[in-house]
């Protein structure tokens, strides 16, 4: 990916906000606010009214609103990814604009939803798979519009409505397409509020969402703390937890291939995907051949003197302590932000269009033991592959996310693909290929790891519903 130009970032970004403004100023209110609120309560509410319209309109209905988003989230990816880039400062913007652009292809809508039925001597048997009703969302300030978006995607193809309490951090961009999404699917359905946001989400708006009665299952994208408060509301809870993906490379891989894939997916929109690459465990034996690589493709190593720097301005620490702390807390200024960013941080200047930093460090190091959510990755040497498997596993710490890993050895990608255990185990390429971007597969941003639903889908917000005919309808 190349890098972006800051001052055609600006001229982008000014002449979007100054587009927004105006169609803002000239835009009707709407039958019901289109969805965006400044009460909880009322959000709640038209979302369920929505709901119980889509409920009688059939999948029909379910299906025009997937196909508006879908064409919505495309056409307008370069105006919302400046938005959402302006509004967060994180990140990078043709990231922002390419993961909004690959949800109209790539999250499924109701060709996922599956039936069964089963027809004997005792009669006929159907299984059907259910709406939910309303759905409570939380979406993070990392990649705002594109979550919701696939989640979006996925609810309605359930037959569901959503109400969404956003990051604070990006809420503007999230109500732009909130809004955007239910006057084009009000257009064609006459279903004015399926999805729906509060202006300005809180913690108290978030604990209102909750408590609703009209609020049947919880999906939660964000940090520890939102995870954790949702999963004790009594509600069933669908989760998306934290990650720390480690990558290992052993001596059998092919170091340039792997190098340029390490770059890719840990630079990726400034490594802000929970999936990211975090650190690599490579064997000592061909350590400096993925160095050399990795400086061949364009990423910049640090000196130890220069990790040390860093590791001080990328986290902060309790008063009197230093890296090893553990009660250790992220640098939010430095999360998301360019590789230049972080270098000038400590007192240098990397070549124009470096995409990651990397320096080699030892196994308990902060960098390797943190999720930090920076182009910047830590090098570990192991003595051999069994030493770097084991390695990976403790610096996942359990999260059962994202690992990766570099390998032409069948046995040893079995190997850590089984003990790792991982809701994502991405064998010879970036990790994002683990969400269909150059991989097989869907994709969605909401990846459940703490309840176990991994990458959500339609089916994931729906019921199971029996309906069972005795001694009829069979046809033998």
């Amino acid at each position: 990916m190349s890098t972006i130009d800051p001052v055609l970032v600006s001229k982008v970004v000014s002449e979007v906000l100054a587009r927004l403004k105006s169609q803002t100023a000239a835009a009707p209110a709407g039958p019901s606010g289109f969805g965006v609120y400044e009460q909880m309560n009322d959000a709640v509410e038209a979302a369920h009214r929505s709901f119980q319209k889509l409920s009688k309109s059939g999948v029909s209905a379910r299906k025009k609103a997937i196909a508006v988003i879908r064409r919505l989230c495309v056409s307008k990816a370069a105006e919302w990814g400046a938005i959402e880039f302006n509004e967060t400062k994180i990140g990078r913007l043709d990231h922002k604009i390419e993961k909004l652009k690959i949800c109209g292809d790539l999250v499924p809508g109701v060709e996922m939803l599956e039936r069964m039925a089963f027809s004997g001597d005792f009669g006929l048997t159907i299984i059907d798979f259910a709406p939910w009703g309303v759905i409570g969302a939380v979406t993070p300030s990392t990649h705002s519009v594109p979550t919701l978006t696939g989640n979006a995607i996925n609810m309605i193809a359930a037959g569901n409505a959503a109400v969404f309490n956003t990051h604070p951090a990006a809420a503007h961009c999230a109500a732009v397409a909130v809004r955007a999404y239910n006057e084009a699917i009000f257009q064609e359905t006459g279903i004015s509020d399926l999805l729906a946001v509060v202006v300005k989400p809180t913690l108290a708006t978030f604990d209102e969402m909750c408590k609703h009665p009209n609020v049947r299952l919880l999906c939660v994208t964000g940090g520890p703390a939102v995870v954790n408060a949702a999963m004790k509301t009594g509600k069933r809870a669908i989760c998306a937890g934290p990650g720390n993906p480690p990558v290992v490379v052993d001596e059998t891989a092919d170091m340039e291939r792997a190098a340029k894939a390490i770059i890719q997916g840990a630079s990726y929109d400034n490594n802000l995907l929970c999936i990211g690459e975090k650190e690599v465990f490579v064997v000592a034996s061909v350590a400096d051949r993925l160095i050399a690589e990795l400086k061949k493709a364009g990423a910049v190593q640090l000196d130890s003197a220069q990790v040390a720097a860093l590791a001080k301005k990328a986290f902060i620490f309790p008063e009197g302590q230093g890296p090893g702390s553990a009660h250790a807390s992220v640098n939010r200024d430095l999360v998301g932000r360019d590789a230049a960013v972080l270098a000038r941080a400590i007192g240098l200047d990397v070549p124009p269009g470096t995409q990651l930093l990397f320096g080699e460090t030892d196994a308990e190091h902060i960098f390797v033991e943190e999720e930090q959510m920076m182009p910047f990755i830590p090098i570990v040497r192991m003595p051999a592959v069994d030493a770097a498997i084991a390695a990976a596993i403790h610096a996942e710490h359990g999260y059962k996310h994202t690992a990766v890993m570099h390998s032409q050895n069948i046995r040893n990608l079995t190997r850590m693909a089984q003990d790792v255990d991982t809701t994502l185990f991405i064998k010879n390429g970036p990790s994002m290929t683990g969400l269909g971007l150059g991989g097989e597969g869907f994709l969605s941003f909401s990846i459940a790891t703490p309840t176990g639903e991994g990458v959500t889908t339609p089916m994931t917000f729906t019921r199971s519903r029996r309906c069972v005919m005795v001694e009829s309808l069979n046809l033998y």
